[in-house]
């Protein structure tokens, strides 16, 4: 599950309208939340609290296989709409299989004025951890510089104490400044890094094909741009019978000044349009009286999402396929093979998730047919079980759900091939969070 602080820059970036999925580094997020999840290790508890709209605590604690915790502070300019345990939906707090929307513009905030005159505010957030007993500390502050840009710079200060003996030796520094630029258009997206560690430098952009989502289209407006024939610039091309959606390409390139060494890998990604058949399991059906915008069956196509990544310096390939076969089922397998040694690895997952049984909504008749406006029934996500083999021989399970107030976290990473220590990593992971 996300940890609290991630929950709340996630609310940050929504409140501000700025659009996290629209990265090359998230250009594998949809297949990577079955592929890749990760499975808690130990005994963790966390606790936060929201005082108010702008300031947030977190308190962690680590209980199994050593005694160690944390301490966070979080403060935004903006007012963020962060909900309690007990009552946030569910799906927010997962990693999950998604298909992400069209890439739109970000728009910046109202212009604020004050006796006749401009008020210059821009939105950020700050972000402090302490950890003990360690004594290492992460800090993080994020800002809006224009309604297209977004600068970030983070920072870990990690006493020599720590570090071990071996890289004591080679006058290894694990403090490091890191200075993050991200420029998003829609179209195009940009973000370059510099970190001070290493003195790395690199670049990253993506590229959208078709046209742009215009953040004032309603699910209304989009059945009934179908309605009249209106084809979207990515659709015109599209195979009859196959997959209708949009490709999105995106490179990064890289160069460590201290290590004298560069780097460079490209990726391509399809996805299904969301609202290609409305109503899509992202945007919520329309609302009305003629029968024209009643939709009408499940949709036409799966959402799906296809990636492939190249390295051609490490030779590494990747290709990625993921789909949602049924309302609560989803599958993806992914092959990686390297060019140079001639090693494969392949991965399959799955995501199912657990829903408590249909009860009649409150308020609603048993004996009255049911109206379209408004359903008879309504189900209630409650957990959902991911699992995880690859042909080498790992094999990782994992539950999360709600019990009461709290989200729990239950997984266990097992190796096949040992007879040995068949069960390398169980852990149970247990967040408590209020806005009260």
């Amino acid at each position: 599950m996300h940890p609290f602080a991630s929950y709340v820059l996630r609310s940050y970036y929504k409140a501000t309208g700025w659009n996290e999925d629209n990265l090359y580094a998230n250009l594998t997020r949809s297949s990577s939340a079955l592929l890749d999840f990760s499975v808690p290790h130990g005994l963790h508890f966390s606790v936060s609290k929201s005082p108010n709209s702008l300031f947030k605590t977190t308190y962690a604690m680590t209980a199994m296989p050593s005694l160690n915790g944390s301490v966070g502070y979080i403060f935004t300019s903006c007012d963020l709409n962060v909900k309690s345990s007990g009552s946030v939906q569910f799906k927010d707090m997962i990693e999950r299989f998604k298909v992400y929307d069209q890439p739109r513009r970000p728009e910046g905030r109202e212009e604020e004025w004050l006796a006749g005159e401009k008020v210059d505010a821009r939105d950020y957030l700050l972000y402090g951890r302490f950890f003990l007993p360690t004594g290492r500390l992460d800090a993080l502050y994020s800002t809006r510089l224009s309604p297209t840009i977004q600068a970030s710079i983070s920072a870990i200060s990690d006493p020599p104490s720590n570090v071990s003996p071996e890289l004591r030796g080679r006058k290894a520094d694990l403090s490091n400044v890191m200075i993050n630029v991200q420029h998003d258009v829609g179209k195009w997206c940009s973000e370059y890094t510099w970190s001070a560690e290493d003195s790395m430098w690199g670049i990253r952009v993506l590229h959208n094909f078709g046209r742009l989502g215009s953040p004032y289209e309603t699910p209304e407006d989009s059945a009934a741009r179908k309605r009249r024939g209106i084809k979207r610039v990515d659709e015109e091309d599209a195979v009859e019978g196959g997959l209708k959606g949009r490709v999105s390409v995106g490179a990064e390139l890289y160069f460590s000044a201290k290590e004298r060494s560069a780097g460079v890998s490209t990726g391509i990604r399809f996805t299904t349009l969301p609202d290609a058949t409305p109503p899509s399991f992202q945007v919520p059906p329309a609302v009305s009286d003629s029968p024209s915008l009643t939709p009408r069956g499940p949709p036409s196509q799966p959402p799906t999402t296809i990636t492939a990544l190249f390295n051609p310096m490490l030779g590494h390939m990747s290709g990625a396929y993921t789909a949602r076969v049924s309302r609560d089922l989803a599958l993806a397998s992914r092959f990686d093979f390297n060019v140079y040694s001639f090693e494969s690895e392949w991965t399959m997952g799955v995501e199912w998730w657990l829903r408590r049984p249909p009860t009649l909504a409150s308020g609603s008749d048993s004996a009255s047919p049911p109206s379209q406006s408004q359903p008879s029934h309504v189900t209630d996500v409650h957990g959902v079980v991911k699992a995880r083999a690859s042909t080498n021989n790992d094999v990782s399970l994992m539950w999360e759900s709600r019990l009461r107030n709290m989200l729990v976290s239950l997984g266990v990473v097992s190796d096949l091939s040992s007879r040995a220590k068949p069960i390398k990593a169980l852990g149970l992971e247990v967040a408590y969070f209020s806005s009260e």
